[in-house]
């Protein structure tokens, strides 16, 4: 990982706990992330439920690298993609560098948005 997305990350996680507390996992940032996407609010979520707000926030952070197309919500409201791109063969270490790549994107974006 370079040098610029460690220091982006490591700032990124060190804002996130001052709400959410100390020691925050990547899986928790994306489980966050989904839970914001699904826009219900707070919730307790089964197991399953946590595995689909994971997905959610997967679909959603790699939506714009191409891999995926939002299509709408299904009957439940909850949020629906389509795989457009197949995900190349990667190494656990260069996964985890594209989800907090994507990540720091996510939080950009959406930091961009509520200033205007």
């Amino acid at each position: 990982m370079d040098e610029e997305l460690q220091n982006n990350w490591k700032e990124l996680v060190k804002r996130i706990e001052l709400t959410f507390g100390e020691g925050i996992e990547i899986e928790s940032i994306i489980l966050l992330i989904g839970i914001q996407e699904l826009g219900k609010g707070y919730f307790k979520p089964s197991k399953d439920e946590k595995m689909d707000l994971m997905h959610i926030a997967t679909c959603k952070l790699l939506e714009p690298l191409g891999y995926f197309k939002y299509t709408g919500k299904d009957a439940d409201g909850w949020p629906q993609w389509d795989i457009v791109g197949n995900l190349p063969m990667l190494k656990p270490g260069e996964q985890k560098e594209i989800m907090k790549r994507a990540i720091i994107a996510y939080f950009k974006e959406n930091e961009l948005a509520e200033t205007h």
